[in-house]
Protein backbone atom coordinates (compact mmCIF):
# COMPACT_ATOMS: atom_id res chain seq x y z
CA UNK A 1 0.00 0.00 0.00
CA UNK A 2 1.23 3.58 -1.11
CA UNK A 3 2.16 5.67 1.64
CA UNK A 4 0.48 8.99 0.43
CA UNK A 5 1.52 12.31 1.99
CA UNK A 6 0.27 15.76 2.70
CA UNK A 7 1.60 18.74 2.31
CA UNK A 8 0.38 22.04 3.67
CA UNK A 9 -0.35 24.54 1.14
CA UNK A 10 2.05 27.51 1.23
CA UNK A 11 0.19 30.96 2.53
CA UNK A 12 -0.92 33.52 -0.01
CA UNK A 13 1.44 36.41 -0.56
CA UNK A 14 -0.64 38.66 0.48
CA UNK A 15 -1.10 37.20 4.07
CA UNK A 16 2.73 37.13 4.52
CA UNK A 17 2.92 40.85 3.33
CA UNK A 18 0.06 41.72 6.21
CA UNK A 19 1.96 39.74 8.74
CA UNK A 20 4.83 41.67 8.14
CA UNK A 21 3.51 44.85 7.94
CA UNK A 22 1.63 44.39 11.10
CA UNK A 23 4.86 43.06 13.11
CA UNK A 24 5.99 46.50 11.17
CA UNK A 25 3.14 48.96 12.56
CA UNK A 26 2.06 47.12 16.24
CA UNK A 27 4.83 49.16 18.03
CA UNK A 28 4.14 52.09 16.34
CA UNK A 29 0.59 51.97 17.54
CA UNK A 30 1.43 51.56 21.23
CA UNK A 31 3.76 54.56 21.24
CA UNK A 32 1.53 56.93 19.13
CA UNK A 33 -0.57 58.17 22.30
CA UNK A 34 3.17 59.05 23.46
CA UNK A 35 4.31 60.90 20.83
CA UNK A 36 1.05 62.71 19.66
CA UNK A 37 0.62 63.79 23.61
CA UNK A 38 4.71 64.75 23.65
CA UNK A 39 4.65 66.21 20.02
CA UNK A 40 1.39 68.54 21.54
CA UNK A 41 2.89 69.69 24.92
CA UNK A 42 6.73 69.38 24.34
CA UNK A 43 7.51 69.84 20.21
CA UNK A 44 5.26 72.36 19.30
CA UNK A 45 5.61 74.80 22.15
CA UNK A 46 9.51 74.71 21.68
CA UNK A 47 8.86 75.89 17.89
CA UNK A 48 6.55 78.58 18.92
CA UNK A 49 8.49 79.76 21.40
CA UNK A 50 11.94 80.16 18.96
CA UNK A 51 9.69 81.76 16.69
CA UNK A 52 7.97 84.42 19.51
CA UNK A 53 11.76 84.97 20.23
CA UNK A 54 12.12 87.63 17.29
CA UNK A 55 8.74 89.53 18.66
CA UNK A 56 8.13 92.13 21.19
CA UNK A 57 5.36 91.26 22.60
CA UNK A 58 3.72 91.99 26.43
CA UNK A 59 0.91 89.48 25.78
CA UNK A 60 -2.13 91.56 25.63
CA UNK A 61 -4.01 92.09 21.85
CA UNK A 62 -5.93 94.38 20.74
CA UNK A 63 -9.89 95.40 20.44
CA UNK A 64 -10.31 92.95 17.19
CA UNK A 65 -8.82 90.42 19.10
CA UNK A 66 -5.39 90.68 16.97
CA UNK A 67 -1.86 89.97 18.81
CA UNK A 68 -0.17 93.16 19.60
CA UNK A 69 3.10 90.90 19.02
CA UNK A 70 6.06 94.01 16.72
CA UNK A 71 8.26 92.19 14.78
CA UNK A 72 11.56 92.67 15.94
CA UNK A 73 14.10 90.43 13.77
CA UNK A 74 17.36 89.15 16.41
CA UNK A 75 17.04 92.56 18.63
CA UNK A 76 16.21 90.43 21.31
CA UNK A 77 19.49 87.99 20.93
CA UNK A 78 21.32 91.69 20.87
CA UNK A 79 20.00 92.96 24.01
CA UNK A 80 20.69 89.47 25.88
CA UNK A 81 24.37 88.81 24.49
CA UNK A 82 25.61 92.32 24.13
CA UNK A 83 23.51 94.53 26.65
CA UNK A 84 22.42 92.11 29.48
CA UNK A 85 24.24 91.59 32.12
CA UNK A 86 21.67 89.83 34.22
CA UNK A 87 21.60 87.25 31.27
CA UNK A 88 25.43 86.67 31.90
CA UNK A 89 25.38 86.53 35.73
CA UNK A 90 22.26 83.76 35.21
CA UNK A 91 24.71 81.81 32.77
CA UNK A 92 27.55 82.09 35.30
CA UNK A 93 25.12 80.29 38.13
CA UNK A 94 24.17 77.65 35.64
CA UNK A 95 27.70 76.85 34.82
CA UNK A 96 28.57 77.01 38.91
CA UNK A 97 25.12 74.56 39.38
CA UNK A 98 26.81 72.13 36.39
CA UNK A 99 29.99 72.00 38.16
CA UNK A 100 29.00 71.37 42.21
CA UNK A 101 26.02 69.20 40.88
CA UNK A 102 29.01 66.63 39.52
CA UNK A 103 29.81 66.17 43.33
CA UNK A 104 26.27 63.95 43.34
CA UNK A 105 27.72 61.42 41.81
CA UNK A 106 31.19 60.12 43.55
CA UNK A 107 28.78 61.08 46.34
CA UNK A 108 26.49 58.83 45.44
CA UNK A 109 28.53 56.28 44.62
CA UNK A 110 30.49 56.42 47.87
CA UNK A 111 26.90 55.97 50.33
CA UNK A 112 25.63 53.40 47.67
CA UNK A 113 29.21 51.18 48.47
CA UNK A 114 28.91 51.97 52.00
CA UNK A 115 25.10 50.90 52.00
CA UNK A 116 25.57 47.56 49.83
CA UNK A 117 26.15 45.73 52.28
CA UNK A 118 24.22 42.95 54.97
CA UNK A 119 24.16 43.95 58.32
CA UNK A 120 20.82 44.66 60.24
CA UNK A 121 18.74 47.52 60.20
CA UNK A 122 20.57 48.17 56.37
CA UNK A 123 16.67 48.43 54.84
CA UNK A 124 16.21 51.06 57.31
CA UNK A 125 19.56 53.14 56.64
CA UNK A 126 18.88 53.04 52.90
CA UNK A 127 15.50 54.14 53.26
CA UNK A 128 16.58 56.74 55.27
CA UNK A 129 19.10 57.99 52.61
CA UNK A 130 16.77 57.55 49.54
CA UNK A 131 13.95 59.70 51.36
CA UNK A 132 15.02 63.16 50.48
CA UNK A 133 14.94 61.89 46.71
CA UNK A 134 11.12 61.46 46.77
CA UNK A 135 9.83 64.51 48.75
CA UNK A 136 9.13 67.41 46.52
CA UNK A 137 11.62 70.11 45.89
CA UNK A 138 9.76 72.88 47.04
CA UNK A 139 9.89 70.83 50.31
CA UNK A 140 13.55 70.61 50.25
CA UNK A 141 13.76 74.39 49.79
CA UNK A 142 11.31 75.24 52.46
CA UNK A 143 13.62 73.15 54.72
CA UNK A 144 17.07 74.68 53.86
CA UNK A 145 15.45 78.43 53.80
CA UNK A 146 14.59 77.59 57.60
CA UNK A 147 17.77 75.69 58.13
CA UNK A 148 19.51 78.58 56.35
CA UNK A 149 17.76 81.13 58.60
CA UNK A 150 20.25 83.48 60.99
CA UNK A 151 17.75 83.99 63.75
CA UNK A 152 16.20 80.99 64.35
CA UNK A 153 17.61 78.17 62.24
CA UNK A 154 20.03 75.63 62.46
CA UNK A 155 22.86 77.29 61.38
CA UNK A 156 22.27 80.58 63.41
CA UNK A 157 21.72 78.36 66.16
CA UNK A 158 24.85 76.79 65.85
CA UNK A 159 26.70 80.19 65.67
CA UNK A 160 25.02 81.73 68.69
CA UNK A 161 26.67 78.21 70.33
CA UNK A 162 30.00 78.82 69.25
CA UNK A 163 30.36 82.61 69.13
CA UNK A 164 27.35 84.21 71.10
CA UNK A 165 27.78 84.17 75.39
CA UNK A 166 24.53 85.12 77.24
CA UNK A 167 24.28 87.58 80.56
CA UNK A 168 21.77 87.91 83.29
CA UNK A 169 21.39 91.37 84.91
CA UNK A 170 20.33 91.49 88.21
CA UNK A 171 17.00 92.04 87.15
CA UNK A 172 16.89 88.80 85.97
CA UNK A 173 16.76 89.72 81.89
CA UNK A 174 19.00 87.73 79.82
CA UNK A 175 21.15 89.35 77.10
CA UNK A 176 22.97 88.17 74.34
CA UNK A 177 26.58 89.08 73.47
CA UNK A 178 27.90 87.49 69.87
CA UNK A 179 31.57 88.34 69.02
CA UNK A 180 30.14 88.52 65.22
CA UNK A 181 27.06 88.39 63.35
CA UNK A 182 25.75 85.08 62.49
CA UNK A 183 25.91 85.10 58.30
CA UNK A 184 23.02 85.13 56.24
CA UNK A 185 23.49 83.02 53.41
CA UNK A 186 20.84 83.53 51.38
CA UNK A 187 20.88 86.84 51.77
CA UNK A 188 24.65 87.47 51.00
CA UNK A 189 25.16 87.95 46.94
CA UNK A 190 28.11 85.93 47.23
CA UNK A 191 27.25 82.88 48.96
CA UNK A 192 23.18 82.52 47.95
CA UNK A 193 24.03 80.49 44.90
CA UNK A 194 26.22 77.93 46.89
CA UNK A 195 23.68 77.77 49.57
CA UNK A 196 20.96 76.79 46.77
CA UNK A 197 22.96 74.27 44.96
CA UNK A 198 24.12 72.80 48.81
CA UNK A 199 20.59 72.39 49.45
CA UNK A 200 20.11 70.59 45.83
CA UNK A 201 22.82 68.17 45.83
CA UNK A 202 20.66 66.59 48.97
CA UNK A 203 18.12 64.96 47.28
CA UNK A 204 19.96 64.75 43.69
CA UNK A 205 22.72 62.81 45.61
CA UNK A 206 20.07 60.55 46.82
CA UNK A 207 19.12 59.82 43.66
CA UNK A 208 22.58 58.41 42.31
CA UNK A 209 22.60 56.37 45.23
CA UNK A 210 19.76 54.43 44.23
CA UNK A 211 21.41 54.14 40.48
CA UNK A 212 24.52 52.86 41.71
CA UNK A 213 23.23 50.34 44.21
CA UNK A 214 20.84 49.30 41.32
CA UNK A 215 24.35 48.90 39.60
CA UNK A 216 25.88 46.92 42.42
CA UNK A 217 23.83 44.30 42.50
CA UNK A 218 24.65 43.15 38.84
CA UNK A 219 28.14 43.66 40.03
CA UNK A 220 29.46 39.69 38.95
CA UNK A 221 30.40 38.04 41.74
CA UNK A 222 33.07 35.76 39.76
CA UNK A 223 34.95 38.56 39.12
CA UNK A 224 35.43 39.99 42.40
CA UNK A 225 36.32 36.69 43.69
CA UNK A 226 38.84 36.23 40.90
CA UNK A 227 39.92 39.57 41.96
CA UNK A 228 40.47 38.80 45.69
CA UNK A 229 42.53 35.47 44.45
CA UNK A 230 44.46 37.83 42.34
CA UNK A 231 45.79 39.93 45.53
CA UNK A 232 43.00 43.06 44.38
CA UNK A 233 41.36 44.74 47.50
CA UNK A 234 40.43 48.08 48.57
CA UNK A 235 40.65 50.95 46.07
CA UNK A 236 42.57 47.89 43.71
CA UNK A 237 39.39 46.37 43.51
CA UNK A 238 36.95 49.56 42.76
CA UNK A 239 39.17 51.03 40.22
CA UNK A 240 39.51 47.69 38.07
CA UNK A 241 36.75 45.70 38.71
CA UNK A 242 33.71 47.16 40.42
CA UNK A 243 34.19 50.89 38.49
CA UNK A 244 34.06 49.30 35.09
CA UNK A 245 30.66 47.34 35.83
CA UNK A 246 29.37 50.38 37.23
CA UNK A 247 30.19 52.31 33.43
CA UNK A 248 26.31 52.40 32.61
CA UNK A 249 24.65 53.33 35.96
CA UNK A 250 28.12 56.14 36.12
CA UNK A 251 26.83 57.38 32.63
CA UNK A 252 22.99 57.58 33.56
CA UNK A 253 24.32 59.38 37.00
CA UNK A 254 25.99 62.02 34.94
CA UNK A 255 23.67 63.03 32.19
CA UNK A 256 20.58 63.15 35.03
CA UNK A 257 22.73 65.61 36.87
CA UNK A 258 23.76 67.38 33.87
CA UNK A 259 20.56 67.81 33.39
CA UNK A 260 19.12 68.77 36.47
CA UNK A 261 21.82 71.63 37.05
CA UNK A 262 20.63 72.74 33.44
CA UNK A 263 17.04 73.08 34.15
CA UNK A 264 17.14 74.09 38.09
CA UNK A 265 14.31 76.54 39.09
CA UNK A 266 12.13 75.21 41.62
CA UNK A 267 14.84 75.61 44.57
CA UNK A 268 15.88 79.15 43.28
CA UNK A 269 11.76 80.55 42.77
CA UNK A 270 11.34 78.59 46.79
CA UNK A 271 14.45 79.85 48.18
CA UNK A 272 15.72 83.18 47.10
CA UNK A 273 13.54 83.90 43.75
CA UNK A 274 16.70 85.24 42.36
CA UNK A 275 17.85 87.34 44.82
CA UNK A 276 19.31 89.17 46.37
CA UNK A 277 19.70 91.62 43.22
CA UNK A 278 19.25 88.67 41.04
CA UNK A 279 22.57 87.39 42.53
CA UNK A 280 21.45 83.86 42.34
CA UNK A 281 19.35 83.53 39.04
CA UNK A 282 19.80 80.86 36.39
CA UNK A 283 18.69 81.24 33.07
CA UNK A 284 15.34 79.16 34.04
CA UNK A 285 14.13 81.52 36.45
CA UNK A 286 15.53 84.39 34.39
CA UNK A 287 13.12 83.52 31.99
CA UNK A 288 9.88 83.01 33.63
CA UNK A 289 11.11 86.27 35.61
CA UNK A 290 11.36 88.10 32.57
CA UNK A 291 7.84 86.58 30.65
CA UNK A 292 5.44 85.05 33.07
CA UNK A 293 6.22 86.47 36.81
CA UNK A 294 4.11 89.17 38.43
CA UNK A 295 6.19 91.59 37.33
CA UNK A 296 7.34 90.57 33.83
CA UNK A 297 5.65 90.86 30.26
CA UNK A 298 8.37 91.01 27.63
CA UNK A 299 7.15 87.57 26.23
CA UNK A 300 9.55 87.45 23.18
CA UNK A 301 12.80 88.65 25.23
CA UNK A 302 11.84 85.53 27.57
CA UNK A 303 11.71 83.09 24.44
CA UNK A 304 14.80 84.64 23.36
CA UNK A 305 16.42 83.45 26.72
CA UNK A 306 14.33 80.23 26.34
CA UNK A 307 15.94 79.53 23.28
CA UNK A 308 19.53 79.84 24.65
CA UNK A 309 19.33 77.71 26.87
CA UNK A 310 17.32 75.28 25.10
CA UNK A 311 20.38 74.98 22.64
CA UNK A 312 22.91 74.87 25.77
CA UNK A 313 20.64 71.68 26.31
CA UNK A 314 20.34 70.85 22.76
CA UNK A 315 24.20 70.42 22.48
CA UNK A 316 24.13 68.12 25.52
CA UNK A 317 21.50 65.84 24.78
CA UNK A 318 22.89 65.36 21.37
CA UNK A 319 26.10 63.84 22.44
CA UNK A 320 23.85 61.76 25.35
CA UNK A 321 21.82 60.50 22.39
CA UNK A 322 25.14 59.82 20.33
CA UNK A 323 26.65 58.31 23.00
CA UNK A 324 24.00 56.23 23.54
CA UNK A 325 23.69 55.18 19.75
CA UNK A 326 27.32 54.33 19.57
CA UNK A 327 27.34 52.26 22.45
CA UNK A 328 24.26 49.82 21.26
CA UNK A 329 26.27 49.65 18.14
CA UNK A 330 29.13 48.72 19.46
CA UNK A 331 27.13 45.81 21.75
CA UNK A 332 25.14 44.57 18.72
Amino acid sequence: MANSTTTADPAPPGNLRWQKNRLAIAPWLFVAPALIFFSIYVIIPIFQSIALSFYEWNGLYDGEGQSTAKWVGLDNYRKLLFDDERFYISLKNNVIWLVLYMLAVPLGLAIALFLNQTVTGIRFYKSMFFFPFVISQVVVGLIYGWFYNPDYGVVGSLWKWAFCEETINIMGNVTTKCSTKPPDILGDEDWATYGIIFAGLWPQVAYCMILYLTGLNNVSPEQIEAGRLDGAKGWKMLRHIILPQLAPATFLAIVVTVIGALRSFDMIAIMTRGGPFGSSNVLAYYMYETAISEYGDRYGYGSAIATVLFLIMLVYISYFLWRMYRDEKDNS
